[in-house]
């Protein structure tokens, strides 16, 4: 099983001036990353608009990033995701057709709200019968549903479940019960870039970070000092990541990142779709400003 260290970037998913999908740019997009030094990459992710792309749209994202994944030998997680849990092992499913797939990124189900028992069940049976083991996405801002440290320890006692990217908006108090005392063979990923440094000072394997796709080798090294005991070089490059980070997110996520790898030229327009607004000229000048700071 690859490992789940270390930084992975959800990819964006940009469009050509016709509204296409723009293949050779997410090629692209996904060969820099890796080649400075992320451990994967992460395809339909929130990031990528997952939810505004079509069947054949998803499949073609999937596709491009597996090839790119095989070329760097790189973890490739797939974004999979729903309310009703027939479906999501009906998608889950039909990853099986691409084996670069190392992993399916599944958040709690949102709008539904099940108890947290009904979320224990669905990842349980989820993992029973995917081809590939799971990452639970915990954002309860957007799911509506929190869990304490008891009910995310239940998670991953799952068999299949190997990790959790974590975005409960801040560092509280059952990601810090967590990393006290982690589950064995579970990676804990910081899902909100801002609160990346804090996460990998407690303990967390890495993160999953849209941040990533610029900067990605001071990331790397964010996640590597921590993990070489080097607090003094964590510090100073997370102050400046964290700033980079809060500039990026300053609007809905993805239009700032968007705006900013357009404007360095990495993709053909900073489109979004519906309901997603492009970012504003100040909004992406104020990140790309943040980009030149350390």
């Amino acid at each position: 099983m690859a490992s789940l260290s270390g930084i992975h970037v959800p990819l964006v998913t940009p469009f050509t001036a016709d509204g296409a999908v723009a293949v050779d740019a997410l090629g692209e997009l996904a060969h820099a990353v890796l080649a400075d030094g992320a451990a994967g990459v992460v395809a339909l992710g929130t990031t990528a608009e997952a939810a505004a792309l079509d069947d054949e749209e998803r499949r073609l994202v999937v596709d491009v990033c597996a090839r790119v994944c095989r070329d760097h030998d790189a973890v490739l997680t797939v974004g999979v995701g729903g309310g009703d849990t027939r479906a999501v092992e009906a998608a889950l499913a039909e990853l099986a057709r691409c084996p670069a797939v190392g992993y399916a990124l599944v958040p709690v189900p949102s709008f539904t709200r099940p108890s947290v028992a009904g979320v224990v069940a669905h990842f349980a049976r989820l993992a029973r019968t995917s081809p590939v083991p799971l990452v639970v996405y915990h954002v309860p801002y957007r799911t509506g549903r929190p869990l304490d440290a008891a009910d995310l320890r239940a998670l991953a006692a799952i068999p299949g479940v190997a990790g959790m990217k974590y975005a409960a908006g801040g560092v509280d108090e059952p990601i810090v019960d967590l990393l006290a005392d982690p589950p064995s063979g579970f990676a804990v990923l910081a899902g909100d870039d801002v609160f990346l440094s804090a996460l990998l000072a407690l303990g967390a394997a890495g993160g999953i970070l849209a941040s990533a796709h610029l900067a990605t080798s001071r990331f790397g090294a964010l996640a590597d000092a921590w993990r070489a005991g080097d607090p003094g070089t964590a510090r100073g490059l997370g102050s400046g990541l964290a700033r980079l980070s809060a500039a990026l997110f300053a609007e809905p996520n993805p239009a700032v990142l968007k705006g900013v790898l357009y404007a360095q030229g990495r993709i053909p327009t900073a489109d979004v779709r519906l309901p997603l607004l492009p970012a504003g000229p100040g909004s992406v000048a104020a990140a790309v400003a943040r980009l030149t700071e350390r």
